[in-house]
């Protein structure tokens, strides 16, 4: 079958009352669970959303080990669930193999890709808004040192660190960075002791800015940056409240929004299978500016990653996508 590839454009939805269609929505949530304070967190606010405004409720699921989201995928659509979103790139083999037995129950899979004629894949440009935050690091940094702690060791998450490295490049060509990745497990993404001990030993290498793109790991990544006096940047959702004068910014993906347009969607009948693509020109991914980092943010950093999102959105400025030929040329 052929892919049908789609970039759309995300915007802040408005309030409705009604819906056109009688759906039965549910939520895969992956490892980590809906209180992640991260990427779970935020499908978690977005189908939220969608049922405070619309008063539809949601069956959910935390798989709590890998073995479960093969079964949880299935229970959902033998129970009549429709939609159903399922979080995160693991879950792709499981959607695979349970949308073709389900052909009639449409899945919306967030951060992975399965060529499933009832199957819509979300993916994000994660690489274009890393290298925004990596550029606020070297910015950022006194000592020309910046780091990077991933969680599992997969090609998404060298894309984040690829991306990171070649901001903090761009912005400062003489800085070194430092990359590390908590595991090869899933249990890499829940550590946040094993997080807490990465970013101590790259403050001990010279990093005064870190940045975490590990799930519940980066809770301890960030707590060891407060306590040395360092700054972190968070990612997924917007962290930068999480320590205030320590978070430095938050490389955010709307999965918030990318969850709540499923859902929407499948109640106006105009939801569609293939592949969504979702980076900074289509307000996919982007860098956290609040209440609670402004302080941090001087006038010319602001300016200088503005400049450079507006480059790279105009094809201006092209950032290397790791996931294209699994190389880093900022990192070699």
């Amino acid at each position: 079958m052929k892919r049908l590839i789609t970039t759309l454009a995300i915007v802040a939805p408005m309030s409705f009352s009604a819906v056109a269609a009688d759906i039965k929505p549910a939520v895969v949530f992956d490892m980590g669970g809906k209180f992640d304070q991260s990427f779970n967190q935020g499908v978690f606010e977005g189908v939220e959303r969608f049922k405070s405004e619309t008063g539809t409720k949601y069956r959910e699921f935390e798989v709590t080990n890998p073995s479960q989201r093969e079964q949880a995928v299935r229970k959902m659509a033998q129970r009549g669930a429709n939609p159903i979103i399922s979080v995160g790139f693991a879950q792709a083999a499981a959607v695979e193999k349970v949308a073709s037995e389900f052909p009639d129950t449409q899945i919306t899979l967030i951060d992975a890709v399965v060529d499933q004629p009832n199957v819509q894949s979300v993916v994000f440009k994660e690489h274009e808004g890393s290298f925004l935050v990596g550029m606020l690091a070297a910015l950022k940094s006194q000592t020309k040192t910046v780091s990077f702690i991933g969680g599992m060791d997969i090609p998404l998450i060298r894309k984040f660190n690829c991306g990171y490295a070649q901001g903090a490049k761009y912005a400062m060509d003489d800085i070194t960075v430092i990359s590390n990745m908590t595991g090869s497990t899933p249990t890499a993404w829940n550590d946040p002791s094993k997080g807490a001990e990465l970013a101590r030993s790259q403050f001990d290498r010279g990093s005064d800015v870190v940045f975490a793109a590990a799930g519940g790991t980066g809770i301890g990544v960030y707590q060891a940056a407060k306590d040395a006096g360092k700054y972190a940047i968070g990612v997924d959702s917007n962290q930068n409240h999480l320590h205030p004068g320590t978070m430095l910014t938050s490389m955010t993906k709307q999965v918030d929004v990318a969850a709540y347009s499923s859902l929407k969607s499948a109640a106006d009948d105009t939801w569609k299978p293939g592949v969504q693509v979702l980076g900074l020109a289509e307000n996919g991914v982007s860098w956290a500016l609040d209440e609670h980092n402004k302080s941090l943010i001087t006038p010319e950093m602001k300016e200088a990653v503005e400049k450079a999102k507006q480059a790279i959105i105009n094809g201006d400025l092209v950032v290397h996508d790791y996931m294209s030929d699994n190389s880093c040329p900022a990192l070699d």
